[in-house]
């Protein structure tokens, strides 16, 4: 009976199982055909290049163990650079170069690593031992991000991301998610991160959730998590939005930086993305999946589809929070306050 009740509380406040999320909106929305532009973050960020949309610069590629002889090449003057499996999850085999020193390298966690062990990486990664399914993966280089100055007191190393869920080019959902210690410094909550909730209509943070618990402040800066004005937030909504014809896919995350001189880029696409959002957000899914259905079915009647940037704000309108953005603001405020 606890179960039952439970399930008819969270199925009445529009909080999306895993069930429904496959069948409604991934099966439905998503064409197989189409996974491997999301699979591939060579072919997402190729299609992103051709499609004008901005990305971590592309240092290069290496496919064959016989290619891992150009890495010098690739890499040439750039100090730092991070190096992924084309077809990793989970920020599994992602390895960040922060410096050189004495002809070696430093990761962003300070360890000092060889050329010899960076190449024994690069052929783990072609062999598929990170990659979905274990089948044979490349390797990119590329820039690496510097995370905007504003992230400096509610994060710990590493790269903060937002993850924004898009529905048939519909935002519906965001979260920043930071980086701790426990996760080392990656931005994946099942590694430790934190995930924040973010109002789509302004860019402000929520509360956030570490471990599936509610938080309200870092655990290593102790600094609130809620009530950070997150700059260009426009920037980050119009791109979110534009994956859909970047990618055909009707239903996915979009993975978004902060870069300190670039602004906001696209770090990755993601077909079926997690539900741990609608605990930062303190809200469910589904109900906004509908408002976006039934919005779609009027547009249908009339015969018109709408512009990036009015589905952008069609859902700025829809699924912002204002009462939560304020007390997320009061509590900044207190948090401000001399002792």
């Amino acid at each position: 009976m606890f179960f039952w009740k439970t399930w008819k509380a969270l199925s009445a406040a529009g909080v999306m199982g895993i069930n429904r999320r496959n069948a409604d909106y991934v099966l439905k929305y998503n064409k197989r055909h189409l996974y491997p532009v999301v699979d591939d973050k060579i072919l997402t960020k190729e299609r992103a290049i051709a499609a004008g949309i901005h990305v971590p610069d592309l240092y290069g590629i290496i496919e064959t163990e016989k290619e891992i002889d150009k890495l010098d090449e690739i890499i040439g003057p750039h100090k730092d650079f991070v190096i992924k499996p084309a077809q990793g999850a989970g920020g599994d085999g992602i390895l960040v170069i922060g410096d050189r020193f004495e002809g070696r390298y430093k990761t962003v966690s300070g360890k000092i690593i060889t050329h010899e062990e960076i190449e024994h990486h690069i052929s783990s990664i072609l062999s598929g031992l990170f990659s979905l399914g274990g089948h044979r993966d490349r390797a990119l280089i590329e820039y690496r991000v510097t995370p905007d100055p504003i992230f400096k007191s509610i994060s710990y190393e590493g790269v903060p991301d937002i993850r924004i869920i898009v529905l048939m080019g519909y935002p519906v959902m965001a979260m920043l998610r930071l980086p701790t210690r426990q996760s080392g410094g990656k931005a994946n909550l099942h590694q430790g991160a934190i995930g924040v909730g973010v109002d789509l209509a302004t860019g402000i943070t929520l509360k956030g959730t570490w471990l599936n618990n509610k938080i309200s402040k870092h655990p290593d800066t102790t600094n609130p998590v809620d009530g950070v004005q997150l700059p260009d937030w426009d920037g980050f909504m119009r791109l979110a939005t534009s994956c859909y014809e970047l990618s055909g896919l009707g239903y996915i995350g979009v993975d978004l930086v902060l870069d300190e001189t670039k602004g906001p880029l696209i770090l990755e696409l993601n077909a079926r993305p997690g539900l741990n959002i609608q605990i930062a957000n303190d809200a469910g899914l589904t109900h906004r999946c509908h408002t976006v259905e039934r919005h779609l079915a009027e547009l249908k009647k009339e015969g018109r589809e709408e512009s990036v940037e009015e589905r952008m704000r069609f859902s700025q309108k829809h699924f912002g929070k204002p009462a939560a953005v304020e007390a997320a603001l009061e509590r900044a405020a207190e948090a401000d306050k001399p002792a």
